[in-house]
């Protein structure tokens, strides 16, 4: 079993009239995630009517780095002026603990 150490914590606030495409985006990227080697676990969440989130594990920084520099963050930085009321945040963060 994979220990997750490192970790990417995003939030998306989604234009009012572009929440449905965000959401759709999230759901479709899933499958770029799993052929990731480097991603041990991908989360997208959908905090209230507007914000959503993204976090994703990795094993070491490299990991994390290269999910980072990969297709999905391409892809949302691609569709960001168009999807998003403001940039993304996007922290690195440390995993302390997990089931």
């Amino acid at each position: 079993m994979a220990t997750e150490r490192k970790a990417l914590l995003a939030r998306l606030n989604a234009k009012p009239d572009k929440v449905d495409e965000v959401r759709d985006f999230l759901e479709s990227a899933l499958p770029l995630a799993e052929d990731e080697d480097f991603t041990v676990s991908c989360y997208a969440l959908q905090i209230d009517d507007t914000t959503f989130g993204i976090f994703d594990t990795a094993q070491d920084e490299a990991g994390r780095q290269a999910h980072l520099d990969g297709d999905i963050a391409a892809a949302l930085m691609e569709k960001a002026d168009d999807l998003l009321a403001e940039p993304p945040t996007i922290e690195k963060v440390e995993v302390l603990a997990h089931k």
